[in-house]
């Protein structure tokens, strides 16, 4: 499945399931099939965005820090990292909150 969020104020854009599912959890909304993010709603879901986004890149440099104070092999994450993922996403917030309209996927 994708997700196509569309709004009048940003093009659309395309995420896969995962991600898109992940983005909306992070932001606190049902993930389901169709749904809507209200002009209100779009700077505390920034706000969460961020927060996952700093505790992840946290997470994973004590996670290396750790490894290498042990004398191990520092492990290897995901290729692209939540940020990277998110990004699009969160231009498209900004533009929305700021030009006032929502943002909807599955409609």
């Amino acid at each position: 499945m994708l997700y196509k969020f569309k709004s009048k104020a940003a093009g659309d854009l395309i995420m896969l399931e995962p991600n898109g599912r992940r983005v909306l959890e992070i932001m606190g909304k049902d993930p389901g099939e169709k749904g809507i993010i209200l002009p209100e709603q779009m700077l505390g879901g920034l706000a969460a965005l961020e927060a996952a986004i700093a505790r992840e890149e946290s997470e994973q440099k004590a996670a290396v820090a750790e490894a290498k104070a042990r004398g191990e092999v520092p492990p290897q994450f995901a290729g692209i990292s939540l940020r990277q993922r998110a990004l699009p996403f969160m231009d498209m917030l900004r533009r929305c909150e700021k030009a006032g309209a929502e943002i909807v996927w599955g409609v």
